[in-house]
């Protein structure tokens, strides 16, 4: 049985059912969030961390959700926060030899698992060359299927902006693609 996301608010503006509205949301959205962190970070011990500290966000400042987007909207919003801090914190510990691209090539080279495998992990290192913005985009139009609508509030761009965000990250997946892959 699901729970809506109303009764999850409702369990969580009130104190005596606010640990039984944390366990809701967590089983509501863990799973979403989840895959949304790890598209962002790649690693999977460190978007799980990012996944928890998310959800100790969400409930410390649960009081300040106004109820004027979806749920959902607003806890990606947090997450994409906390990935995108844990991101900057990689970035600023990592070594030259230790990028992404670097990380992402030698997953590739290393890969027995088979082509499927092989092909995801060179989407991600195309991905990975993004910019920001247009990773982020990319990521939620892509594999979250977010309408434009719902990205705009998480990202806090307009549509349009979203758009040509989104047309020009295809186009430079496609020429990292053509440029990089062999076979």
């Amino acid at each position: 049985m699901k729970i809506k996301d109303a009764e999850i608010i409702s369990l969580m503006q009130n104190p005596r059912t606010q640990e039984k509205g944390v366990r809701a949301l967590m089983d509501a959205y863990q799973s979403r969030l989840y895959w949304h962190i790890r598209r962002i970070i790649v690693d999977g011990d460190l978007a799980q961390d990012t996944l928890q500290e998310t959800f100790i966000k969400a409930y410390q400042n649960f009081h300040q959700f106004k109820n004027d987007s979806q749920l959902y909207t607003w806890l990606y919003r947090i997450a994409t926060n906390e990935a995108l801090q844990q991101v900057n914190k990689m970035k600023k510990m990592q070594k030259t030899d230790e990028d992404p691209e670097y990380y992402m090539q030698n997953l590739v080279a290393d890969n027995t698992e088979g082509d499927a495998e092989e092909i995801q992990l060179f989407l991600q290192n195309a991905i990975q060359s993004l910019p920001e913005k247009q990773k982020l985009v990319f990521m939620m139009r892509y594999y979250d299927d977010l309408p434009y609508e719902e990205i705009s509030k998480i990202v806090d761009m307009s549509v349009g902006t979203l758009k040509t965000n989104y047309h020009y990250a295809k186009q430079k997946i496609e020429e990292y693609i053509k440029e990089n892959y062999e076979r």
